[in-house]
Order: C-alpha cells, then structure tokens, then sequence
C-alpha cells in the first residue's frame, strides 16, 4: 500500500502571491497570538543539555501553584520563556489516559519564540493540551556545553526529546510535529524506529526538506538562497560557531568561516565534520529522511506547499515511497512554513488547525 495524496489547497489570500512573499510575510509580519512557557533544563548523557519549554493545564509563566507571583527570570528575557519550572511543577502535570500532549521540534535556527512554534503551542494549549517545545543544542537562547551543536539528521537528540517528555507524562497521549530541519529530523527519526515508534500516537511534518541534496543545492545555488536567506541562517550561524571557537581554540578555520556565503560551504566546513560526515554532500545524503518514509509505522501528516522556495517540486515525496501510514498534502500554496490565510493583514490559524485535523482524523 502507499500513501494518501491529499492536494487540497490552503487558501492563501489574492495579496499574497507567490512563495517567496508567502514564506517572509509569515514570518514576520503575520498575527498570531502570544504563548509564554516554563522552562526545563535537561542534561544530556554526553554532558551537554537540552531546554525544553512546557505550557500546560496548571502550568503558570506567572506564578507558582500555590498561587505566589513571580516575577520574569532576568536570564530568560530573551526568550519566551518567563520563568524556571519547579519539582512541584512537574509532579503535577496531568497525566492520565485522556491526557493529549505534543512536541514540538522547531527548525534551522528556530525556537520557541519562532511565529510556527508560537501559533500551534498556542492553539494546542487554549484546547487543554500539553505543549513542549523542544530546542536543539544552542537554540534556546544559551549557547550548549560541546564543540559539536545540532544537524538535520541527529536522531539520538529527538530520541532523547520525546524519551525525555515520555517520562514525564507516560500515560498521555504523545504526538509529535517537526517544522521544515525539524520536521526531516523527526520523520527520519520515525522511520528508523519503524514500529517501535507506535506509543505515539501520531506525527506531523510541516516543510520539511525530505532530500537534503535537492533542498541544500537550492538554497545555496539559486540567487534568493544565495543573496536573501542563506545570509539571514548564516548571520545567526556563524555567532553562534565564533563564539565556540573562544572556548574550542582551532575548532574552525575563522577565515573560511567568514567567507562561508552558503549553507553548503557552512556544512562543508562545520556541520559535516563536526558529525561525522565527509562534507556536505555526504552530510546532506546521509540524513536524509525520504529514503526513510517506507518504513514509518504511526499515522503521519506531511505537508509541503508546492511553491517553496526552500524545497524543489520534484524533490518532494511521492505516494508509492511512503508507508500506508503517511498522508502528503501538497497544496499549491503556502512557501515555506508561510500559510498565512484570512483578510489583510492575515492570521496563522490554518497551520495548526490543519495539523489538529489530522491528528483528530484517526482519534474520534
């Protein structure tokens, strides 16, 4: 059996055209409502560590349970975060059967505080649902511990993520969403653990850049990956790279750092040998998740819009490659994580609604 094609469009507004402008208009200027969160700091077996931002039922960013207001912790104004979560916090999460919860793994250079990560913590949460979002290394707003920081295809963080939020809440009903690296992480996750993977009860993946080869010479050979969004994820990048090599003298070739125009010449100098991987090519081939999709074993949503301009079309999965678990909806519309609907100047219901959908598709 393969997968359902799903090809209903999202219904992107007449002043919004094009994918480009679907994917920077979203991004920046389109409303959505605000989420705060309590933070949880995780240690990782490797000495490293992973925060984690919870919102809850009787979860409070304002106050504590007993009822004691608290002000904002000053060393995560930076964040969406407002304070550290407690012991008393945590043993009083719900947990039963009827419990729902999802993770949330953000993308490249992405966070809790990102308008995907706000919209969908906040439309989940307001329906009584446990929300995390889960950061990969050095996305929290705190640079991590190691030399190495987070890839696309490190499938020994998300296991550690949902493991982490299992034990917490073992008896919920755990559901999963990856955004665009996020969303390649999890499904290639997902495919490797095969039925393994089936406490949760279902996964989605929103732009998710499936072929890493395909999605990485895009982004850096075509002229609006070039000159417009290789420049705003290397700005970020590179910081974060500078300020490891004051702690890790001889990590990098600062000049070639400097010079790195691309995501490719990036990965060719850090991401790939940093993990293991002989460049970029090979880093990108490695962890890609399409060749993975036949073997996912839980009911999945997959949604790219045909006119991302992160994503070639022909790169995107076709039904015969996937398991009779996958759903792919390719509407015509949307850029990348751009599905901005409504009148001027637009809303960012559509995403989570639709992500809700599915979930609620196979659970009535």
């Amino acid at each position: 059996m393969t997968a359902r094609l799903d090809s209903t469009a999202c219904p992107t507004p007449f002043w919004l055209s094009g994918g480009h402008l679907q994917t920077i208009y979203s991004a920046y200027c389109t409303r959505h409502q605000r989420i705060a969160f309590v933070r949880q700091r995780a240690n990782t077996p490797d000495d490293d560590f992973i925060d984690f931002d919870w919102a809850a039922p009787g979860l409070f960013p304002e106050r504590l349970r007993s009822g004691a207001l608290v002000k904002a912790d000053v060393q995560l104004r930076h964040t969406a975060a407002r304070r550290w979560g407690t012991a008393e916090d945590w043993a009083h999460l719900p947990d039963q059967t009827s419990t729902r919860a999802l993770l949330l793994l953000h993308g490249l250079e992405g966070s809790s505080k990102s308008h995907y990560a706000q919209a969908i913590a906040q439309y989940f949460r307001a329906r009584g649902w446990c929300v995390v979002i889960g950061h990969f290394r050095g996305c929290s707003g705190f640079p991590n511990r190691m030399a190495r920081a987070y890839y696309s295809g490190d499938s020994t963080d998300v296991d550690f993520m949902l493991q982490h939020v299992r034990q917490h809440l073992p008896n919920a009903q755990w559901h999963a969403v990856g955004i665009s690296m996020g969303g390649n992480a999890l499904l290639k996750y997902l495919g490797e653990q095969g039925q393994n993977a089936r406490w949760l009860q279902g996964a989605a993946a929103i732009s998710a850049p499936l072929d890493l080869v395909a999605c990485g010479e895009q982004i850096s050979n075509s002229l609006s990956g070039r000159f417009l969004y290789s420049p705003h994820f290397l700005r970020s990048m590179k910081k974060k790279i500078l300020a490891k090599t004051r702690r890790y003298p001889g990590l990098v070739d600062y000049m070639r750092l400097n010079q790195a125009r691309t995501l490719r010449d990036f990965d060719d100098l850090y991401t790939a040998p940093m993990h293991g991987y002989v460049n970029a090519h090979d880093y990108w081939r490695q962890c890609s998740a399409r060749p993975l999709l036949k073997d996912i074993g839980i009911p999945t949503l997959i949604l790219n819009a045909r006119n991302d301009p992160f994503i070639p079309v022909y790169s995107l999965p076709q039904p015969r490659e996937c398991s009779a678990t996958i759903v792919l909806h390719q509407p015509k519309t949307g850029g990348h994580v751009g599905f901005t609907t409504g009148h001027f100047p637009g809303h960012f219901h559509w995403l989570p609604q639709r992500i809700a959908q599915f979930f609620n598709s196979y659970s009535d």
